[in-house]
């Protein structure tokens, strides 16, 4: 067993609540350091993004006898590390599954910075089939220091224990991860704990040196096959290159009870010296 180290204390903090241009209500939040990617300081690394968007879409009405079967996030530009606010809508109705959409606002520049969609589908029981446990725990995983080149704020956010890999070591990556709470004072839900962590799997399966190419995805899509339960998400990732400027980073995500789903990232690859 691993014991709870100190931790920051969360990726965002609650702010005012703003009316939307069109009626809705957008929650609004302050971006903590923690949210930094590895690229930049003032650049939110994708994950808290996308777990702030499926926080938004799990507050919907809709989503009180639904769960999250698909999420795919679309990065219109750099999130800031700033003030930011969230709205999710239901557009497709239906009395089995159900379609809604998020969207997350940078509120210094009034830009919308990134989208989601979201299937819900019904708490229903299902065949109760799947791959069973991985031969390995968290607590089988080593800690790797942060390489120079990647910035902190997310990376020093997130536990780390590595079966296999590391930021330094170019190739696939198997890494346990355990992340903050998403909004200081609330609890942390699955899918939430999910997303905050599959956004990794670029990083966890780098195939560049940082220092000298870029390789930041411009969207997310997940395929959550069930909610993740416990603290710890296993990402077993892969990335896929070739001569041009796109690549594809992949990951199969477990718990310690088996797999719990799959997601695909697609990857601008760039020379650092390219502004995206």
């Amino acid at each position: 067993m691993i014991e709870k180290s100190a931790q920051p204390v969360s990726f965002y903090r609650r702010s005012d609540l703003r009316p939307g241009d069109s009626g809705e209500a957008l929650e609004a939040f302050e971006s903590l350091p923690t949210t930094a990617g590895p690229w930049s300081p003032g650049a939110q690394h994708g994950g808290p993004p996308a777990a702030l968007l499926a926080r938004a879409v799990e507050r919907l009405p809709a989503a009180d006898h639904g769960r999250i079967g698909r999420f795919t996030m679309e990065l219109l530009g750099p999130v800031p590390v700033g003030p930011v606010a969230v709205s999710a809508r239901v557009v497709r109705p239906g009395r089995s599954v159900q379609l809604a959409a998020a969207e997350l606002h940078d509120l210094a520049r009034d830009r919308v910075a990134a989208t989601a969609a979201a299937w819900l589908f019904p708490r229903t029981p299902g065949p109760g089939v799947g791959p069973g446990p991985l031969p390995h725990t968290p607590a089988d995983g080593a800690e790797h220091p942060r390489p120079p080149a990647w910035h902190g704020g997310y990376l020093d956010a997130i536990e780390w224990r590595w079966v296999s890999g590391g930021l330094e070591v170019p190739g696939t990556g198997v890494v346990w991860m355990r992340p903050p709470a998403l909004v200081e004072g609330e609890p942390l839900s699955p899918v939430q704990r999910l997303l905050a962590c599959v956004d990794s799997a670029s990083g966890a399966s780098a195939a560049l040196d940082v220092r000298e190419w870029g390789f930041l995805n411009t969207e997310l899509t997940v395929h959550v096959l069930r909610e993740p339960a416990g603290e710890w998400v296993c990402l077993d990732a892969e990335t896929t290159l070739s001569d041009g400027s796109v690549g594809v980073a992949t990951s199969a995500a477990y718990d310690e009870r088996g797999l719990v789903a799959r997601s695909a990232q697609a990857l601008l690859v760039v020379p650092r010296s390219v502004s995206r």
